[in-house]
Formats: structure tokens, sequence, C-alpha cells
């Protein structure tokens, strides 16, 4: 994959990080009025995306002729890729369930603070000392997270109430993690992406099996949904990695780190949700902490 330019990473950066706030905004205009359920959310969203992958496919196949040693590497990378399928699957549909519980932007601080800290965790598993700065930026990070779900926690006793929209979000925002050290290293992201997106229909298969309801949906939801399948998850995603050519891997973190401040003003205008104090501090936290461990890396 060739450079590219200043401008054009700045462009496909921006769509990129707009679309993974789009996904979270999404979902919750889909569940918030009752226009779909979360399991066929989950189905609608997956299978869309696969559909613009076999589209994007045929593209990407004019420009780029196969190598030879296109199926050894296929038949290595197998077992790779359906652990990758199986942590995609697990994110979006955890992702689903816990927007029925959590507001917008709750859910994105909670998501991508769980996704660094796995990413940072695995980092230390793999090899990676953390120094005492690093440390210091996870427990804060850690600590953002555990104040946002103080409430919840406190009422776990009388209800679940939010905190299993905690839990499933925190175990979605693992699951993405693992997924992105998986793909990280990938020759051809396009492709490996577009396989562990084809790679996941048997696991939606099953899921369509036990939750899919075509009379519980209306064509608001399944408008929403395969937005965030097509445009917010399979085009987003593939732009990501686009922009991930013309960024370090410490810029590309720090950039992220926007998603859940995007995703919480398109919570306020688009589902008229309330962008709280305990959200904004928690937002300082979390967001201060991984920059702290960002800084730390670079350093």
């Amino acid at each position: 994959m060739s450079k590219i330019n200043p401008l054009q990473t700045f462009t496909y950066t921006v769509f990129a990080l707009l679309a993974f706030a789009a996904n979270s905004v999404l979902c919750r205009l889909a569940l918030k009025e009752g226009e779909m359920d979360a399991g066929t959310f989950s189905v609608v969203r997956l299978v869309s995306g696969v559909l613009v992958f076999v589209v994007l496919s045929f593209v990407w196949t004019k420009d780029s002729a196969p190598e030879q040693g296109d199926k050894e590497e296929k038949g290595s990378n197998t077992v790779l890729t359906l652990i990758s399928a199986a942590m995609l699957f697990t994110y979006a549909v955890l992702f689903s369930f816990a927007y029925t519980q959590l507001d917008t932007g709750t859910g994105a601080l909670v998501l991508f603070g769980s996704v660094q800290i796995t990413m940072i965790l695995l980092g230390v598993i793999q090899g990676h000392k953390l120094t005492i700065q690093e440390v210091i930026g996870v427990l804060i990070s850690f600590g953002g997270l555990v104040y946002l779900m103080l409430p919840s926690m406190s009422q776990a006793s009388t209800g679940f109430g939010d905190f299993l929209g905690y839990l499933l979000m925190t175990l979605s925002g693992v699951a993405w993690g693992v997924y992105s050290i998986l793909g990280r290293d990938s020759d051809n992201p396009f492709k490996q992406t577009a396989l562990n997106f084809y790679y996941t229909l048997p696991l939606v298969a099953v899921l369509m099996a036990f939750t899919f309801s075509i009379y519980g949906m209306s064509a608001e939801g399944l408008i929403y949904a395969a937005l965030s399948g097509a445009i917010a998850s399979a085009l987003g995603y593939s732009i990501w990695y686009q922009a991930l050519n013309g960024l370090s891997a410490t810029q590309a973190s720090v950039v992220q780190l926007s998603v859940p401040v995007i995703a919480a003003l398109g919570g306020v205008l688009f589902v008229a949700e309330p962008f709280t104090l305990r959200l904004m501090f928690a937002c300082l936290l979390v967001l201060g902490g991984i920059g702290i461990v960002l800084k730390a890396r670079r350093a």
C-alpha cells in the first residue's frame, strides 16, 4: 500500500472517526424507540457489512492481481481469521445489547476505554514493560470507568439496572481490542477485514435463528442498521485502514480518543440524550489516563 499525503490522511481520519461515532448513534436510534431489537440490529449490521465487502472486493481485485503465495498464506491464516471473525462477531453483538441500557456517549466511552486498556494489557503480556508513568495512566483510566459505573454497581444488589449494559460494553471493548491486535500486522488489511466479515456469517445464522424478528423491525430501524453495517462499519473500517497508512501508531491511538466525545455530542443532537457532569468527568479521567500512557510511550 503506497503512502498517502497529509490531506488524504486528514480526510480519511476524520471520516473514520465520524463513522466510529456514528455506529453508536445509529445503534441507539434503532433501539431507543423500539424500531428494532438488539439481536436483529446485529444481524442486519453484519450482513450489510458483508454485502458491501462483496461489492468492494470486485473493485479491489481489479487493482491488485493475486499472488502465487496467496493460497499458502490463506491456509496459514485460517485459524487467525476464524478467531478474528469470532472477536468481530462478539464485539458487534455485545455492542448492540449493551446499548439497550446505555446512552450513546456513555457506551462509547466504556467501549473505547476498554479497547485501549485491553490493548495496553495485551502489550504487557507480549513483553512490553510498563513504566511508572504508564501504570499511573492505566489506573487513572480504569478509575474513570469505575467512577462512571459506580451508581449502577451500587444498585447491583437490588437489580442489574445499567450494570449489565456496562458489563456487556466492557466485554465488547475487550473483543474489539483483541480483534485490533490480531489485525494490526496484516499485510492486506482490506482483504483480511473482508474475510473477517465473511467468516461471521455462520455465527450470524445462529444468532438469526434465535433473535431475528421481521415483525419487530420498522423501516427506520432497518435503515439505521444497514447504514451502521454498510457505511459506518464496512466503509468506515476500510477507510480507517487507509488512514493508518499515514498515521503513526501513537497518532492512531490518540485520535481515537475523540470518538466518545463525538458520540456523546451525536447522542445529544440526534437522540436527545443529556451530557451529564459524571460523563464529562469520566471522559476527562479515561481519556487523560490513556493520554498519559501514550505520552509515556512516545517519550
